[in-house]
């Protein structure tokens, strides 16, 4: 599963290449794609960048999650999870951690503050 820096990172310097490539499935969180959006729209590349996601998001191994029941059940575990230890994330990022979880996926990023969810299973640093 991609986060936004993993997306970013990898497309900028091809961080994570070969398990991308390698992976039965890529799965692309909806609130990644809002994040991605985002970032377009405010940067000097957006129809170049949109481009490319457009490409990378109708390749065969490329699948975009959304949350479900399922995985508001989990959002609300992290959440409570996080609040207790006094550890908060961005809202989106528990909703990637939630989808990661609930898909048994190993999710890519370069934010750190992940690892505050030790349930979550997060690729190796630099990939």
């Amino acid at each position: 599963m991609l986060d936004t820096s993993a997306y970013s990172h990898w497309r900028r310097s091809g961080t994570w290449n070969d398990l991308i490539r390698q992976a039965s499935w890529v799965m692309v969180p909806t609130m990644v794609l809002g994040e991605l959006q985002a970032g377009f729209r405010l940067g000097k590349a957006g129809l170049e960048n949109q481009s490319k996601l457009s490409r990378f998001l109708g390749e065969e191994a490329v699948k975009v999650v959304s949350p479900s029941e399922a995985t508001a059940e989990i959002y609300g575990d992290f959440f409570a999870y996080l609040h207790r230890q006094g550890t908060p994330l961005p809202t989106n990022d528990i909703w990637i951690g939630a989808l990661s979880y609930e898909h048994k996926a190993m999710l890519l990023t370069h934010d750190r503050h992940f690892t505050r969810l030790p349930q979550v299973p997060l690729a190796p640093a630099g990939g």
